[in-house]
């Protein structure tokens, strides 16, 4: 998945989440969100770049990683009263997960999903886009789906009364 579509898609993820208690997302949970769904790329791609031959999904893919960087972040702001930031933290970031595995296990890739469990596993180079099939004379690959992504989370954003730019949130 594109690293920016991250966040929507996570965005989704806790308004649904929040919907299940009767309750939309509010500035701060959301602003969590955002971070946790992108600090996964924000460590792994700086590295890629700096590091020949690595393939942008190591360390904080791993769920070695993950799992106690969530824990770590939920423990804290629990302990300050803020256990709702936590909790969009840990949705962010699982939703980043979730979405960079859903691709590879849709198309049968299943080889690229080795970054779940880095360094156990090794990781071939990823893929990035692909071909899910063919409507008429277009082809269509995950960068359509992604796109519809964007749009329904930022019509569900909307309808959340826009998180971030309400005031007071």
């Amino acid at each position: 998945m594109w690293p920016l579509v991250h966040p929507f898609f996570g965005y989704l993820c806790y308004s649904a989440y929040r919907r299940l208690d009767g309750e939309v997302p509010t500035a701060g949970p959301t602003v969590a969100v955002v971070i946790g769904a992108l600090l996964p790329d924000l460590v792994d791609q700086p590295l890629r770049i700096l590091l020949a031959g690595h393939v942008g999904r190591s360390l904080a893919h791993s769920l070695f990683v993950a799992v106690p960087t969530i824990l770590l972040v939920w423990y804290v702001a629990q302990h300050r009263g803020r256990a709702r930031l936590g909790v969009g933290f840990a949705v962010g970031y699982l939703s980043h997960l979730v979405s960079d595995a859903f691709w590879p296990l849709l198309v049968g890739a299943y080889d690229e999903l080795g970054y779940l469990l880095w360094p156990i596993t090794s990781m071939p180079e990823y893929q990035g886009r692909k071909v899910l099939g063919e409507l008429g004379s277009v082809t269509v690959t995950t960068y359509w789906l992604e796109a519809v992504v964007v749009l329904v989370a930022v019509g569900v954003w909307w309808r959340d009364g826009r998180p971030i730019l309400e005031r007071g949130g």
